[in-house]
């Protein structure tokens, strides 16, 4: 999956393709529950930003995106949506906040 330049409008940032991307993988590890795979645990990667070493700092992969000058966190709507999977124990529809 291509990651695209994350922009805030309207001091919030909208990345539906992430929110999907997660969908997927977090109903992926369900059904591996459910066959009976001894599943531990399940961690979004990357929460923050981080160095690529393909990358550098260029891309913003983290779900929670830091001004490197501010410090100031903007949570993208996928960590509002990751928040509420956590909340509920379970993943809403695509679309759903």
């Amino acid at each position: 999956m291509e990651w695209q330049t994350d922009v805030v409008e309207n001091g919030r940032i909208h990345d539906v393709r992430r929110i999907k991307y997660l969908g997927e993988h977090i109903k992926s590890t369900h059904r591996a529950l459910v066959d009976g795979v001894d599943l531990r645990g399940y961690f979004v990667w990357s929460l923050l930003d981080n160095f690529e070493w393909a990358h550098g700092y260029s891309k913003r992969f983290g779900i929670i995106p830091v001004d490197r000058i501010t410090q100031r966190q903007i949570l993208k709507d996928s960590a509002l949506w990751y928040s509420n999977v956590i909340k509920n124990n379970g993943v809403p529809e695509v679309g759903s906040a």
